[in-house]
């Protein structure tokens, strides 16, 4: 019987497609299983912006195809706890954590804000591309300040503050400047931070905070940061006894005036 079944021509090529069809669809979804190779990985529970910490709340999961992920994307949910959104990176809802939008916090350009001293303030000191000496100045960059103007008919200059520590360095629209970037910007603003109480070996108290503030109002004044090698341990202190006493008897409407409540000299303008 079975001789008789093999030796029917159409009957044998019909098992033989059907056999080969078997053997097709059992190695097509053997190559789909091997190209896909689902895998879970974490995803955005909510929307995160910039700056956020990531904890376990915001943290879902997605099943994608590995041959889909990049080396960028984070594939364990360990690499992400404890961490932070990157400050100019926004992650929706159900998007991907990818490396270069999740850093610890020492890594955030401003973190070093929050661990300045309580009774140190930020200032921001306006500057461009001549007095950046090039645009040579970044973050961690050591500075000392000089400032310069005129004394009756004579013209003077000298360092006024030494020893700070750039905080950050940003352009004009509000924007980082690192030394390693691609696209280079224009520094427009240093932002540093000052003691408020600083006191010299002779007992003499100054609030740097509120020199720098009257310094900046006087006429005719400019404050100039000269950059420091990398070595420079210079802690920060006032240089300059003359160019503060100058400061401080120049200023036409004394910001310490103003705080202290004796602010008789002045004139708000509405």
């Amino acid at each position: 019987m079975i001789k008789k079944i093999f030796k029917n021509k159409s009957i044998v090529t019909i098992v033989s497609i059907a056999a080969c069809l078997v053997i097709l669809f059992f190695a097509y979804r053997y190559r789909v299983r091997t190209a896909i190779n689902a895998i879970d990985i974490p995803c955005a529970a909510r929307d995160l912006a910039g700056r956020e910490k990531i904890d376990s709340d915001a943290i879902g999961t997605v099943t994608v195809a590995r041959s889909m992920l990049s080396e960028n994307v984070i594939t364990n949910e360990k690499d992400l706890v404890e961490k932070y959104v990157n400050y100019n990176t926004m992650i929706p809802k159900g998007g991907l954590f990818y490396k270069s939008a999740v850093v610890k916090w020492e890594n955030m350009p401003d973190s070093t804000w929050a661990s300045i001293p309580n009774d140190s303030t930020i200032v921001s000191l306006s500057v461009n591309n001549t007095t950046t000496f090039g645009n040579s100045i970044y973050p961690n960059d050591k500075i000392d300040l000089y400032y310069q103007n005129y004394d009756g008919n004579k013209f003077f200059i000298g360092p006024l503050i030494k020893g700070i520590t750039v905080l950050a360095v940003k352009d004009s629209y509000g924007n980082h400047i690192f030394k390693k970037s691609a696209k280079q910007r224009t520094a427009a603003a240093l932002i540093f931070a000052v003691p408020e109480s600083y006191t010299d070996s002779n007992g003499k108290t100054t609030n740097l905070h509120m020199l720098l503030r009257n310094a900046m109002y006087i006429p005719g004044g400019k404050i100039t940061p000269v950059p420091r090698n990398s070595k420079y341990e210079q802690e920060t202190v006032v240089e300059s006894d003359f160019i503060e006493n100058y400061i401080n008897s120049h200023a036409e409407n004394p910001v310490e005036d103003f705080v202290s409540g004796n602010n008789s000299n002045i004139n708000i303008i509405n």
